[in-house]
């Protein structure tokens, strides 16, 4: 594929020119060509590929590498926030434990998403250097990356990238002269959102149906063929080579006192504006910035609102551009972070009809283990259906609210329905009038009364 083909395969790209990027500053994109080439192992080498790997292993016991990771802060990039050091130091490690797993989430199913995919195309050796420290720290004998199944491309790239990593030495047994034995193989999902859950991507992985599981045990106890698993993101991965050659100081200072958290984040933006992409900017940018470096809304229209991160976030208000988008500060205006990856609705768009298409897309991605969300989610399609006609009914309003409480935390059996209902939630409390526009005002028969949600 030639460079003029490859930067025309998708429009969301990274947008920031190579002379912005340096390895003191951007330590995910400082390698990457403007013309979105391939980094080969002779390249990533020439870079300082691999040297936290002979830097570390057989000199850095496994648990200094978890603490470095920890008190750097790196929080799961996949979305959910939790500390990656805290997700490692929890695996069952010692004597009598047999060596388990680590398995890379590279099922980048989240609607509004594509970070991971620049990474796992353009640079797949920084992932695969951050799978071998991270298997070194856990303890683990060998490690999956679970791709998307439409991510072709980025298949290719990982296949090559493999196959040159093992035939060096830097997959295998004895790495580096470490006595560390450790090989990665790629398994390619069959497409279902559910394998974002990490227990449900393990069960695929096993062969099985991608259903979630019950917790506890956590798969850091018993995972994958009931051996200590740990799963991460891909960002999450590719983040930790750094933090070892350079040190926790360094990465924390990244954020440049935006934010608590560490690092720097690959941002995105799409939607209606002029130049939709990917920065990899400072942890805590905040969404104004984001906008304006994706060259504004498109044709002069206003915001109306924005998702901060995902289709599973919560809407936010143009008041809220201001706010520094890390894990803590947007959870604390009702949504989340998540992906970090915006999605611009502009004034003339429908937010039912927004909603509607992704409760559908919710909808027809559950697993169907647990009721609420096998049942819940399509009966708030079919009523969203109904409003966006203006074929809506009295009481419809209502029992979307009812159903978006009875489809929360706590309420079902993985954070599937959960997050299916947040930005359902958001858009009624900021959006009403929308949906009220929508009801239909002819009075209802006898025989229509809704079935309360709490006795179906």
């Amino acid at each position: 594929m030639t460079a003029s083909r490859s930067s025309l395969r998708y429009r969301c790209q990274l947008r920031q020119p190579a002379t912005e990027r340096r390895a003191e500053t951007h330590p995910l994109t400082w390698r990457l060509h403007d013309d979105n080439r391939l980094i080969g192992l002779d390249e990533y080498l020439d870079k300082d590929g691999y040297v936290a790997v002979r830097e570390v292993l057989g000199k850095q016991s496994p648990d200094e590498v978890i603490e470095q990771v920890k008190e750097a802060n790196v929080r799961g990039r996949g979305g959910a926030g939790f500390s990656a050091g805290m997700k490692w130091s929890l695996t069952m490690k010692g004597e009598g434990i047999p060596r388990g797993y680590l398995v890379c989430n590279a099922d980048e199913m989240e609607p509004g998403t594509f970070k991971d995919r620049l990474l796992l195309e353009q640079q797949p050796h920084l992932l695969i250097e951050g799978m071998i420290l991270g298997g070194y720290a856990n303890n683990s004998r060998y490690g999956y990356i679970f791709l998307r199944g439409e991510y072709v491309e980025a298949a290719r790239a990982l296949s090559r990238a493999l196959e040159e990593a093992r035939a060096a030495g830097w997959l295998g047994n004895d790495i580096a002269g470490s006595g560390f034995d450790f090989d990665i193989a790629l398994h390619t999902g069959a497409g279902r959102y559910i394998c974002g859950e990490e227990t449900a991507l393990i069960s695929s992985l096993e062969g099985s149906r991608a259903n979630p599981r019950a917790k506890p045990p956590f798969p850091g106890q018993s995972g994958a063929w009931g051996k200590p698993t740990v799963v991460n993101n891909v960002e999450t991965l590719c983040n930790v080579p750094a933090i070892l050659r350079h040190g926790v100081e360094w990465y924390q200072g990244l954020s440049g006192g935006r934010s608590d958290d560490g690092g720097t984040k690959l941002y995105g933006v799409s939607g209606r504006v002029n130049t939709p992409g990917l920065w990899e900017l400072p942890i805590g940018t905040t969404g104004q910035e984001l906008i304006d470096l994706a060259g504004g809304i498109r044709d002069g229209k206003a915001l109306k609102t924005w998702l901060p991160g995902g289709g599973s976030t919560g809407f936010l208000l143009p008041e809220h551009l201001e706010l520094a988008l890390d894990f803590d500060t947007v959870g604390q205006y009702g949504s989340r972070m998540g992906t970090g990856l915006l999605t611009v609705v502009t004034e003339e768009q429908s937010v039912v009809s927004l909603l509607r298409n992704l409760e559908q897309f919710f909808s027809r991605e559950s697993c169907g283990w647990c009721t609420p969300c096998r049942d819940g989610l399509p009966w708030v399609v079919k009523i969203l259906q109904s409003i966006e006609r203006g074929e809506g009914e009295q009481g419809d309003i209502e029992l979307l609210e009812d159903l978006a409480v009875k489809l929360g935390p706590g309420k079902t059996f993985c954070a599937h329905a959960p997050g299916a209902a947040m930005p359902l939630q958001s858009g009624l409390k900021h959006f009403r009038d929308e949906f009220e526009r929508g009801i239909s005002h002819r009075p209802r028969a006898a025989h229509e009364d809704p079935i309360p949600v709490g006795e179906v």
